[in-house]
């Protein structure tokens, strides 16, 4: 049984940073794709981010390009979501999820999700 938890998030001033944390159990994750969702009171789910676990290739949504950094951890099977500069819109549960297969975006297409964790930025 796959298991995705978050942790990590929280409240922070405008500015400000927050490294999320995706721990990952229940099989091997090597020929997965590990993303980072994040879902708005009243929106859809938007993609954030995604690594590939075995290549390391990272993708980023434009609105958070040059802020936030996708990494892995083979190790501790953990995938992280480094958020620095957060702005107020980035106010959102962020989820970590998995799947197979080359897409990276459309969240229906992954097939374990997390629980999610709150972020809330001030101004």
């Amino acid at each position: 049984q796959v298991q995705l938890v978050e942790s990590g998030g929280g409240l922070v001033q405008a500015g400000g940073s927050l490294r999320l944390s995706c721990a990952a159990a229940g099989r091997t994750f090597s020929t997965y794709t590990m993303g980072w969702f994040r879902q708005a009171p009243g929106n859809e789910h938007e993609f954030v981010a995604a690594i590939r676990w075995n290549t390391g290739s990272t993708y980023y949504a434009d609105s958070v390009k040059g802020r936030f950094t996708i990494s892995r951890d083979n190790a501790k099977n953990t995938v992280y979501l480094q958020m620095n500069s957060l702005r107020p819109e980035d106010t959102a549960v962020y989820y970590c999820a998995a799947k197979t297969g080359y897409t990276i975006s459309l969240p229906s297409e992954y097939a374990y999700w997390g629980q999610g964790t709150q972020v809330t930025v001030s101004s």
